[in-house]
């Protein structure tokens, strides 16, 4: 069984100059690559032009024209991209790729993570095993949880049917322009279509589709113009 609208080519709108254009084509699921972030990242790195990038500490390659603020830990391998703000107190821990105009907020954790550009993670927020596609924003105290209380492998839940990743550690994967209101919580496997709404305090448990509100009751509709 496949869940067409959740595949890697539907799912994420990808032009073919991004650095990870064939890496995430080659790809039937966008979980699939969550292995892959790391190696990714380490192979990309020392290829970036060192007129655009410093080799801040092994394995850290930051644009030059990030902003990156006091008491902010940053461990390798990761990128931080063109036009990137970090906020004080951040901490990225390992393996994440921080695309152009994204901004990373204060308190705020990344894991294994890419966010692919213009993603907005601005206040106290957990991002961990996830890929947040451009547009996406999380509202403060929004978190992707990416370990299932009971440790089993993480399934990805669509209108009625189930895919189990046989991934352990599966945050969430958003779409271009979504919008997670403050202090949601997403479930592991969690897979936000584009231009999707999830409401403030709301508990995601399955997957939304495209241009969808997820409530605060767990009920999810169309966006109505």
């Amino acid at each position: 069984m496949t869940i067409k609208a959740l595949e890697t080519a539907n799912f994420f709108t990808l032009k073919g100059h991004e650095p990870f254009y064939d890496l995430f084509m080659k790809s039937l699921y966008p979980w699939d690559l969550l292995a892959e972030i790391g190696p990714f990242i380490a192979s990309l790195g020392p290829q970036l032009s060192r007129d655009d990038y410093d080799l801040l500490k092994e394995g850290v390659w930051v644009a030059k024209s990030a902003r990156i603020a006091d008491y902010v830990t940053i461990q390798g391998p990761a990128i931080i991209g063109e036009g990137v703000e970090i906020r004080p107190g951040a901490f990225i821990r390992k393996q994440v790729y921080v695309g152009p105009h994204s901004v990373v907020g204060n308190a705020t954790e990344l894991k294994n993570v890419i966010l692919i550009g213009s993603v907005e993670v601005p206040h106290f927020n957990y991002v961990g095993d996830s890929i947040l596609s451009y547009g996406a924003h999380l509202g403060a105290g929004a978190i992707t949880s990416n370990l299932r209380a009971d440790r089993q492998a993480v399934k990805v839940r669509f209108q009625g049917q189930s895919l189990d990743t046989g991934l352990r550690k599966f945050g969430a994967m958003l779409a271009e322009n979504v919008e997670v209101g403050c202090n949601a919580v997403m479930n592991p496997g969690v897979s936000l279509g584009r231009d999707s709404l999830v409401y403030p305090l709301s508990f995601v448990r399955t997957s939304v589709p495209a241009g969808h509100i997820h409530k605060n009751d767990g009920s999810i509709s169309p966006i109505r113009g």
